[in-house]
């Protein structure tokens, strides 16, 4: 019997647990005071683990690991202008130097941009620069990016549902500034099913949403090689309140989703899978969260080779992007959140992440200062250099708890999966409202613990600082931000030459009819200076808007 159980009545009519709280995990695992060799007795240790870099790749998809080449620190940016965050951008990059990592930048975008509406659209009043930078045309793209050589530093796109027009932006504004596809390395987060699950930026629906996702996978498969066209997120699911397990299977039936698309679009799996990249969260359950990783890398690797037929070993492999957890962080006693951020990246680094965001301590109370944001680099880079986890790869494997867990992991993810497989896969799941009721299941049950006090949050529900005084800087946005980008806007559309961009429009109105692949239509737009709200219209005049289902 497996020496790891799932305790029964885990919904939102549970009672309280019989077991010590303390021996449960997040995911509602009771956990055993000690773990033996017949804790994970029963099976081929070499063939079911074996070592890194070889299949199914549970300990890492290199042999070498972290003492071969660092994962890249990407730091995520995003606020005001698009000038403004082009300074945020060189001052990370001037943070960095001296690493032996790769560098990247994360880019985040205000609402109205991830929703697909210009700045000067009403709907966006009062939002523009809050969240994330402003981005309406190829001129704040140009700004957005100045000087920055993106030949040869990664760029990661945080963007949903308008995905495929800011990176035809993006491709536009490479090319009018000389540099060739084939040089360009990034990633477009661009999960849109995770969004009906969790975050709701969706714009269109769920078929045309998943369509356009594909548009952007063949696209990059022939056309820009070194770019990852989707990064399948199971991050903003487990923001919402999902368990590690449902996080797990989520994101990779999701994964499972695109490549099914895909093929039935003619696409061979080894052509677009090696470009295939994931993003996970890494929360406070330490073991649980590497135990996570090494099972996803194992589901992933059997999945592609034997339900997908992949024959290429780089299409077996999981590479993933882990962002410590933000939802965990606090607003009272903010220093702690350093400590918070510190743990959750040593587990996603032993659980073998190809790159790692590490948040900042002052994110619940705004957006991070120039300060956080070089504590939160520091965080990683005293990770890689002073700890010693890069010495060994997968130096917790063999573990009898970590093994055991990961196994127990796998099934409980499997099972999931098999699920979502009978209900006609995600968007079936999506229309029964499946995935909303799993999600708010967890996240009550973990509130009720909470409330409880089953679940101790430092700061919070004890060990409170009655007298606390939060002497920590807030970044503040002007409101003179939304003004001014809207003055560039209206002046960017009176120089233009609108018959050109109504030709544009009509191009992409065409190839969403035809329903041919969107994306040389858009990079043309982007060109011919179409702004994103007048090319998300231009699709949404054929597919439609979408405002959720009946269980919504």
């Amino acid at each position: 019997m497996s020496a790891i159980r799932k305790e029964p009545g885990t919904t939102t009519d549970a009672v309280r647990p019989s077991v010590d709280p303390h021996a449960l995990s997040l995911s509602g695992y009771v956990v055993d005071r000690v773990y033996r060799p017949d804790s994970v007795a029963g099976r081929d240790y070499a063939s079911h683990v074996a070592d890194p870099g070889q299949f199914p790749f549970t300990r890492g998809i290199h042999p070498g690991m972290y003492r071969d080449r660092l994962w890249t620190m990407r730091q995520f940016a995003g606020f005001g202008s698009a000038d403004d965050t082009n300074r945020r951008f060189k001052y990370l990059l001037e943070q960095a130097k001296g690493t032996h990592a790769n560098t990247g930048l994360s880019t985040a975008f205000d609402l109205p941009t991830l929703m697909g509406r210009d700045s000067d659209d009403p709907l966006s009043t009062g939002e523009v620069g809050r969240c994330g930078v402003a981005i309406d045309t190829i001129e704040d793209m140009h700004r957005l990016y100045a000087d920055i050589p993106i030949d040869h530093v990664t760029v990661s796109q945080t963007i949903n549902g308008p995905a495929a027009i800011i990176w035809a932006m993006y491709l536009a504004m490479a090319r009018q500034r000389g540099f060739d596809w084939t040089t360009l390395g990034g990633t477009l987060q661009n999960d849109i099913l995770k969004e009906f699950h969790a975050q709701n930026e969706f714009i269109f629906p769920p078929e045309a949403s998943t369509k356009l996702v594909i548009d952007t996978i063949e696209f990059q498969s022939m056309h820009v090689p070194r770019w990852n066209s989707v990064s399948i997120s199971g991050y903003h699911i487990r923001e919402a309140g999902s368990t590690a397990t449902q996080e797990l299977a989520f994101t990779l039936r999701d994964g499972m989703e695109y490549v099914e698309w895909s093929i039935r679009r003619g696409l061979d799996v080894d052509e677009f899978a090696p470009r295939l990249s994931f993003f996970f969260n890494s929360h406070n359950e330490f073991f649980e969260e590497i135990c996570k990783l090494r099972a996803a890398r194992r589901i992933w690797a059997r999945m592609m080779r034997d339900r997908y037929k992949a024959k290429n070993p780089r299409s077996w492999l999981m590479r993933t992007h882990v962002q410590t957890a933000g939802c965990s962080l606090t607003e009272q006693q903010p220093y702690n959140n350093i400590i918070r951020v510190a743990y959750q990246a040593m587990a996603g680094v032993l659980g073998g992440c190809q790159s790692l965001h590490t948040d900042s301590m002052d994110e619940t109370l705004g957006l991070p200062t120039e300060q956080a944001v070089t504590i939160a680099l520091r965080t990683q880079q005293i990770l890689a250099h002073e700890t010693g986890v890069t010495r060994a790869a997968d130096p917790l494997g063999g573990s009898y708890y970590v093994e055991s867990l990961t196994d127990k992991m796998e099934r409980d993810a499997l099972e999931i999966i098999h699920e979502i497989d009978d209900m006609g896969g995600v968007i079936g799941g999506i229309t029964r409202g499946y995935f909303r009721r799993a999600i708010a299941e967890a996240s009550y049950r973990f509130g009720q613990e909470m409330e409880r006090g089953d679940r101790i949050i430092v700061g919070v529900n004890a060990y409170v600082d009655e007298n606390e005084k939060r002497n920590v800087e807030i970044l503040q946005i002007s409101h003179q931000v939304e003004t001014e980008q809207i003055r560039r806007l209206n002046e960017f559309k009176s120089r233009r030459d609108m018959r050109k961009v109504a030709a544009a429009l009509e191009r992409i109105r065409e190839s969403a009819r035809d329903d041919q692949n969107v994306m040389p239509s858009l990079v043309d737009g982007a060109e011919a200076n179409c702004t994103l709200g007048e090319m998300v219209q231009a699709l949404a005049d054929v597919y439609g808007r979408y405002s959720g289902g009946p269980e919504w």
